[in-house]
């Protein structure tokens, strides 16, 4: 899902508006998604191989070239037939999670957090960190994929805000995106952060804007 344009001014403008009372600087980016979980596919496929020999045990008859309950032609060819029955769900559930709506439904929520927490921060090391003189960067970071996003603040700001204080911010972005309004979440996010860090570093005269006020969407 991309923003509209009017949407990409309202937290370019929104952004503007909260650097206006502090020498913070907040960096704002949207993607569609964080990680490819091109892993999930193959952990899923493994499982449900590992369950033939399983279903098996239970019922021979789930082989379907077995006559009658134990009664196998050969347990050769019993164990060849589990085999290849083995390989055959391996790749049907491989090849049918090669669409990403589904990886992501299947991924455990832990796992999309700590991956979205990761791209966040390779993201603020490329776009925020180091680049203000006063090490003042905030990157607002959402992922509309796995419906999260995350705050990373550089190394002036971090001490000085605890992680709970971001939660005003995350609560007001959450709540619009939710109802599908992410451009509305995003700028009420980033009004939030700005009176966050304003009350820490409120505006001096020798503040320059170092860091663009546009929505980056990646």
């Amino acid at each position: 899902m991309r923003l509209s344009t009017a949407e990409h001014l309202a937290v370019s403008e929104a952004v503007a508006a909260a650097e206006a009372a502090t020498d913070g600087e907040i960096v704002t980016m949207i993607a569609p998604v964080s990680d490819a979980y091109r892993d999930v596919p193959p952990q899923y496929g493994l499982l449900a191989a590992l369950l033939v020999p399983a279903l098996v045990a239970i019922d021979p008859a789930f082989l379907p070239f077995t006559s009658d309950g134990w009664a196998a032609p050969d347990e050769r060819l019993v164990l060849l037939g589990v085999m290849i029955m083995q390989v055959i769900a391996f790749l049907v559930v491989r090849y049918a999670l090669a669409r990403q709506s589904w990886r992501l439904w299947l991924t455990p929520r832990a796992t999309k957090r700590r991956r979205v927490r990761a791209r966040a921060i390779e993201l603020f090391r490329v776009a925020a960190e180091q680049r203000t003189a006063q090490r003042v960067g905030v990157l607002l970071y959402v992922s509309t994929g796995e419906r999260m996003a995350e705050i990373v603040a550089d190394a002036a700001i971090h001490p000085k805000v605890p992680p709970e204080r971001w939660g005003d911010a995350m609560a007001a972005l959450i709540s619009e995106v939710h109802d599908g309004r992410t451009g509305a979440g995003m700028v009420a996010a980033v009004g939030a952060i700005g009176a966050i860090i304003a009350e820490h570093f409120p505006k001096t005269d020798a503040d320059t804007n170092e860091l663009p006020d546009r929505l980056i969407e990646l």
